[in-house]
């Protein structure tokens, strides 16, 4: 009966995270389509990007496996990614500017959803209502993944939103040069998540030093906006 209870239990905790998860990732890449087209590009529009639809979105490993793997582990940080909006900068009004402020679109997307879970929850405790369980655990990672989310992206490299933000920042020789390192971005970061501390593990060292980088911030970010909200 134990077993069957914890079992159940797990089900129940991993259903909590099927809402914040599809919510998170969806509504970031729509932010980035919904900034674009304001600022002149509708590459995202004419595809159907636009759309609240998770089948338009979801990519099977990137939206569904890897959180799950995450979540399964009790991963202290989590992240994962949706088919990315088509975006065309050169379309934009002002192409390095604008290219700035669409990146950030997604991040700032993932910080409002993180700041209505947690106004939800300081009403919750203002009124003394307590809600369910689940709804609770709901609440509770939908501000740590879009956190998590937030702060993973606004890592400055190429192609992260951050390394976006980072270019349309920069002064233009600068930015010309640290647009070349596009290419390499996903063997950085893959790198410094995966084959760093896998070797670390191999020579007996401790090298994930990323991740713990990145769950601290989030054990920061967390207190602080919870502060925020009298949590």
């Amino acid at each position: 009966m134990t077993e069957e209870l914890t079992v159940a239990e797990e089900a129940i905790r991993l259903s909590s995270w099927v809402l914040p998860v599809v919510a998170a990732i969806i509504l970031h890449e729509v932010a980035h389509g919904y900034a674009a087209l304001y600022f002149g590009d509708e590459t995202a529009k004419k595809e159907g990007r636009l759309s609240l639809n998770p089948l338009k979105h979801v990519d099977p490993f990137g939206t569904v496996f890897f959180p799950l793997m995450l979540i399964l582990a009790h991963a202290p940080f989590m992240f994962g990614w949706a088919k990315p909006v088509p975006v065309d900068f050169s379309k934009l009004r002002k192409p390095k500017s604008q290219m700035a402020l669409v990146a950030a679109a997604g991040p700032a997307a993932n910080l409002l959803q993180a700041f209505a879970a947690l106004a939800a929850l300081a009403l919750c405790k203002r009124i003394g209502y307590v809600p369910s369980w689940w709804m609770q655990m709901t609440l509770a990672n939908m501000v740590l993944f879009n956190l998590s989310l937030m702060i993973f992206n606004l890592i400055p490299i190429l192609p992260m939103d951050g390394g976006r933000i980072l270019t349309g920042i920069l002064p233009l020789r600068a930015a010309v040069r640290f647009s070349a390192t596009e290419k390499y971005g996903f063997v950085v970061i893959v790198s410094l998540l995966i084959l760093v501390p896998v070797l670390g593990d191999y020579i007996g060292r401790d090298f994930d030093f990323v991740s713990y980088f990145l769950a601290g911030a989030l054990r920061h970010a967390v207190s602080f906006f919870a502060g925020m909200f009298g949590l």
